[in-house]
C-alpha cells in the first residue's frame, strides 16, 4: 500500500481541502467568493489535517475549538470534528485511519479531553473510539392541533430579527442560556459566521424569532424557514421547518413555540434537533397533534483523555465500581480506573466491569444506562452486584442533548 502523509494544512491549503470535503459528499462546490470567505472561518491554524497519497491531497479533517458542559455542570475544552472527508477514488486506503489518529494525537497534546462529531454514517466512527452521546427528536405539530393549554408556561414577548442584528445577538444570548444540561457544546465565530449566511437578508430564507422576559431581557431564540417544497401560494400549504431553538427556562421556550404554532398560513410546523424530554406534548390541549416521527443519534463522543474526562463529570450515590476501558487507538487512555460519587482515579485492583471506550463515549453523558449495553453484550460483568451501581453512577439529572449541528 502506499505510504500516506498526514500533516496539519498551511492557510494556503484550506480551500482545496474545503472543495474535497464537499465532493466527497457529493455536492457542488461553492465557487462563490462570499460564501468560502464564510465558510472559512471555521479553520483554525494547526486544526486541519490533510492525507497525501503521492503529494496529492486525498483526504482532510478539521476541528474547531469549543466546550462540552459534563454530568454536573463542569464545561471541559472540548474539539468540535467536521470537514471529515476522502476523494471517492481514494477510499479503503487507510487515509481515514490515519486521519483520525493524527487529529486525536493532536487533540490530547493539546490538552483537550473530549472530541464530538455528528456522523454522517454511524458504521464509521466507533473504530475510532467515538460513541453515541446525546439523542434528538423531530417533531411535528399540525396548525388544527397547535392550541396551547392555558395554563402552559407564558410571559414576555417575541419579535423578529434582520440577520445583521442576529449576528451581534445570538452569539451572546446561546453563550448565556445555552447551559444546565449535559451535551450542550460551546459555538464559536466561524460557527454563527456560516449558520446564519441563510438569512433572508443573504439571500435565503431563514427567520430569526427572539423571546425577551417580561423585564425586557432576551432569553430565547428559535432559527425557521417556510418550507419550499410545500409552498403552494394562494392555499396557505406552508410547512414551517424549525432548525434551532434555545430558551433559558419553559417559559421562553414554551412562548417561541406559541409564536411558531401562530404563524399565519402556515399548516404544519416541524422542528428538528429537539430535546428528548422537551414537554411540548403537555403544553398542547390536545396531545395527539404532536408526533415524533423520528429520534434520531445526535452528538457523538470521544474520550480524548479518559482519566481527565472521568475525573470532570460528577457520579450518583453508590458503591464505587471499577472499570477496565479498553482503547486500542489510544493505548496510554487503557486502563483500570475506580469510579464513585467521589470522582474517578486509576487503580490496579481487578475490574468489575469493561467495555471498549467507543462504550464509555456512550455512558459518559448519561443518554444510556450500563445496564442497557450490558444486555446488548457491549459491557462485560466481571461482577454483577456492579451492573446496578454503576447505572447509579453514571445517570443523569437530565437527558443529555445537544442542539448544534456543525
Amino acid at each position: 500500500m502506499t505510504d500516506v502523509d498526514v500533516r496539519p494544512l498551511a492557510e494556503s491549503e484550506y480551500r482545496p481541502s474545503f472543495d474535497l470535503f464537499l465532493a466527497s459528499l457529493h455536492e457542488p462546490q461553492r465557487t462563490g467568493e462570499a460564501r468560502w470567505q464564510r465558510s472559512s472561518t471555521r479553520y483554525e491554524p494547526g486544526r486541519v489535517f490533510g492525507a497525501f497519497l503521492d503529494g496529492e491531497l486525498a483526504g482532510t479533517a478539521l476541528s474547531m475549538t469549543s466546550a462540552l458542559e459534563v454530568p454536573g455542570g463542569a464545561v471541559l475544552p472540548a474539539a468540535a470534528v467536521t470537514g471529515v472527508g476522502v476523494r471517492a477514488d481514494r477510499t479503503r486506503r487507510g487515509l481515514l485511519r490515519e486521519l483520525m489518529r493524527a487529529q486525536l494525537t493532536e487533540l490530547r497534546e493539546r490538552g483537550e479531553p473530549l472530541a464530538v462529531l455528528h456522523a454522517s454514517e454511524t458504521r464509521i466512527y466507533p473504530r475510532f473510539g467515538y460513541g453515541l452521546g446525546t439523542r434528538s427528536q423531530r417533531v411535528q405539530v399540525a396548525r388544527t392541533h397547535a392550541e396551547l393549554r392555558p395554563d402552559a408556561p407564558i410571559g414576555g414577548q417575541v419579535r423578529l430579527v434582520d440577520g445583521p442584528a442576529a449576528e451581534k445577538l445570538l452569539p451572546e444570548l446561546y453563550s448565556r442560556i445555552a447551559a444546565g444540561r449535559p451535551g450542550l457544546i460551546a459555538r464559536g465565530e466561524g460557527w454563527w459566521t456560516t449558520r446564519l449566511a441563510g438569512t433572508v437578508e443573504n439571500g435565503g430564507a431563514l427567520r430569526v424569532a427572539v423571546h425577551s422576559d417580561d423585564s425586557g431581557t432576551d432569553d430565547g431564540f428559535a432559527l425557521w424557514e417556510p418550507s419550499k417544497t410545500d409552498h403552494h401560494f394562494g392555499d396557505g400549504s406552508i410547512r414551517i421547518l424549525v432548525s434551532d431553538m434555545h430558551g433559558a427556562d419553559d417559559a421562553a421556550t414554551a412562548s417561541l413555540w406559541r409564536f411558531l404554532l401562530g404563524l399565519d398560513l402556515a399548516t404544519s410546523v416541524i422542528a428538528v434537533d429537539r430535546p428528548l424530554d422537551e414537554p411540548l406534548p403537555w403544553w398542547l390541549a390536545d396531545r395527539r397533534g404532536c408526533g415524533v416521527d423520528r429520534v434520531d443519534d445526535d452528538l457523538w463522543v470521544r474520550l480524548v483523555d479518559v482519566p481527565a474526562a472521568l475525573a470532570a463529570r460528577s457520579y450518583g450515590a453508590a458503591e464505587p465500581v471499577v472499570v477496565e476501558v479498553r482503547d486500542p487507538f489510544l493505548p496510554q487512555n487503557s486502563g483500570r480506573y475506580r469510579i464513585g460519587p467521589g470522582g474517578a482515579e486509576p487503580v490496579a485492583d481487578a475490574p468489575q466491569l469493561g467495555l471498549d471506550v467507543d462504550v464509555l463515549g456512550s455512558l459518559y453523558l448519561g443518554d444510556v444506562r450500563p445496564s442497557t449495553l450490558a444486555a446488548a453484550n457491549r459491557v462485560e460483568v466481571h461482577e454483577p452486584s456492579a451492573l446496578a451501581a454503576a447505572d447509579r453512577l453514571f445517570a443523569a439529572a437530565r437527558p443529555p442533548w445537544c442542539g448544534t449541528q456543525f
